[in-house]
């Protein structure tokens, strides 16, 4: 866990670096992790690999062309036998956004949490955090002047 996941509240995040093991428990149906291409950081998935080899676990790997000069997006999904429908939708969502369709918005927020697994008392909280640090990085954009 990275010391900004400390200054998160307590909701926000709870499957961090518990994802493989809510899994195997058939408590948690998907994981879903994603890094900057070239990657700026390890994911799991030396821990996951064996659990895919036996059959534990699906694994899909999608990357994600930037778009406005951006840098592309690896991601990579796991899922539960038997989940695949939710790997889909995974897929469908970030493949549209990153595609330019459509924009994000945090109706896609909440159905991701919902297709990982996560409470609704946890989506909340993650939206809850993830609209302030949108209102903070608003505030620390540079202003234009308007004609």
């Amino acid at each position: 866990m990275t010391s900004a996941a400390t200054d998160r509240p307590a909701l926000v995040g709870p499957h961090d670096d518990r994802e493989l093991a809510l899994m195997l428990a058939g408590r948690k149906p998907a994981a879903m992790f994603y890094d900057v291409v070239p990657a700026s950081i390890d994911l799991p998935e030396a821990d996951f690999a064996p659990h895919v080899t036996a059959g534990r676990l699906v694994r899909r790997e999608e990357i994600y062309a930037g778009r406005d000069g951006g840098r592309a997006m690896r991601y990579v999904y796991y899922v539960l036998p038997g989940e695949m429908q939710r790997l889909e939708q995974l897929h469908a969502i970030n493949a549209a956004i990153y595609s330019g369709q459509r924009q994000a918005t945090e109706a896609d927020d909440i159905e991701i949490g919902r297709l990982l697994g996560y409470t609704e008392a946890e989506i909340a909280a993650y939206v809850k955090h993830s609209r302030g640090l949108r209102q903070k990085l608003r505030q620390m954009a540079p202003q234009t002047d308007q004609p």
